[in-house]
Parts: C-alpha cells; structure tokens; sequence
C-alpha cells in the first residue's frame, strides 16, 4: 500500500476508540502463558534488547506492563555536564533546528506553528526565536519519557485531539500532524531557560501519563485544559516525566536563544540521557 492509500484507509478508522481499545487489550486479564507468549514475540519482532529491562521477561504480567518497562539501574547515563540538555528518550531524531518567526519544520514543505503546538499564544511568543528537537519513539524503544533539563516544573497543558499515526507516511502527508494529535505539554524553568517537553499520542497509544500529576492522562475523553504549580516540582536532569502507555513522539522546545544544538543528524539513533543542547554565550 502507498502513503496515500495508507493515509486514506486511516482516515476511515476511528483512532482514537481503536488506541482504547488495544491500550485495554495490553492490559487485559489474559492467562498469564498468552501474556509470556505476547511478550516474547513481540520482543523477538522488534528485537527489543531484553537485557535492559529491569526485571526478567516472566515477571512482566501483561504486553502493557513489558511495554512501560523500566531500565535497569545505569543503562541509560544521563549527560551531567554543567549548562547541557539530554535527549527525553530512546528513539530516532525526526528533525531539529532553530525556530523561524514562531514555526517549527514538521517534514519537507510541512511546517507547523509553535503557538498552535503548545495551544498557547504567549507562550509561542516565547518561544518564537529559540529551538527545538523532535525524537520518535518506535515500538522497539524503551517508552518512558525523561526530563531533558533541571528545573522546577511551573505549567503543564493536556491538549486533546485526534491520534494519527506518527510515522514517515503521517508525518510527511498529514498536515499540522503534531498540532492536531493529542498531547501533554510540560513547562520547566531551570539554569536553560524555560524548556517545554511535549509528549505526542498517536494510533494504538492507550493513554499519557505524566509523573508528577495523576490529574493528567490523555484519552480519557476529557476536556484538557492548562494549569500552573505554584508551589512548584523541583526535578533533575533525567528524572523520569511520563510514559507513553504504546508509542509516539517527544518534541523539546528551549525558548531561550542563548541555548545552541549539538549536531543531531535527521534519522539517526539517540539515546536518553544523550547531549542534544547546551547554553552558549553565558
């Protein structure tokens, strides 16, 4: 099948009722050999490297619960060098780059407003100048999303909207992609400036959640909505965000000039913990 046709055939699916329905299959109370069975599977189809998950293949109970896996202990060193970023998670770099006048590059000839994004006037105005880095999670990656910088957690925005898939064909051929897909949207002022990480649903996502507040869960058929912490969450470099309850994408966006890229080639492997931008010129 073509992209076009591929694309034509998603619009007919209702996808935001099919990611209910396969995040519910994931977690369904199936004999625990059908569960193994999956597990194993779906490990040997995406060749996920089991060595990294933090407990043994039979301990998971459910393919959700193996999804959400978490690392062991020091699989992922987190960059510590003073003035840094890290990549939010395992996955492919999708695109990155400088914001012009308050627009982002989704793929060739398909650009996206970072206002419309963050569903958020004045704080597209913010970031209007500043940059960003989007990573794709496929379903071999570990799927829990991490804090790119230190800081205190100040805002957090659930945006709903519909799940497209978030691959090449999606991303190439689906206009305003990461605007129109459901999303949570995370504000963290630290030693970078404000930093916004965005956690992107798509097709067979179950659900988001986000560490920090139970409050926040997409797919929920809720109205969304933004709100602030006064009293704020103070979080480290790395400190686990959220988790993609199956797959997507995260978008980080530094609104502050002063924070430059490293050099992220289009497509390549990243993993989290890994440099993707540090302040210069003060």
């Amino acid at each position: 099948m073509n992209d076009a046709l591929f694309i034509g055939a998603l619009r007919l699916l209702p996808k935001n009722a099919w990611s209910r329905a396969v995040g519910a299959a994931a977690y369904s109370p199936l004999p625990r050999a059908v569960h193994r069975a999956a597990i194993r599977a779906f490990a040997r189809a995406y060749q996920v490297d089991v060595d990294e998950a933090d407990r043994p293949l039979d301990e998971y109970r459910t393919v959700g619960e193996f999804f959400t896996r978490r690392l062991r202990p020091g699989a992922r060193p987190i960059d510590r060098r003073p003035g840094f970023a890290v990549s939010p998670a395992d996955g492919h770099i999708l695109n990155s780059g400088r914001i012009q006048d308050g627009t982002l590059i989704q793929a060739k000839g398909r650009d996206f407003s970072v206002a419309e994004l963050l569903r958020d006037e004045a704080a597209g105005a913010r970031f209007a100048h500043g940059s960003w880095v989007t990573v794709y999670l496929s379903p071999r990656d570990y799927h829990r999303v991490h804090h790119p910088a230190e800081g205190r957690i100040v805002a957090a925005r659930h945006v709903p909207g519909h799940l497209w898939p978030v691959n090449r064909a999606a991303v190439e051929h689906v206009d305003q992609l990461f605007c129109v897909n459901e999303r949570i949207i995370t504000h963290v002022e630290g030693p970078l400036g404000e930093v916004a990480t965005i956690m992107v649903g798509a097709t067979s996502v179950g659900h988001i959640t986000v560490r920090y507040d139970d409050g926040l869960v997409t797919n929920r058929g809720g109205a969304g909505g933004g709100r602030t912490y006064d009293a704020g969450h103070q979080v480290a470099r790395g400190d686990e965000l959220g988790t993609f309850h199956l797959g997507s994408t995260a978008i980080v966006l530094f609104a502050d000039p002063a924070v430059a890229l490293e050099p992220l080639e289009e497509g390549a492997p990243i993993r989290l913990g890994t440099a993707i931008a540090r302040r210069v010129g003060k």
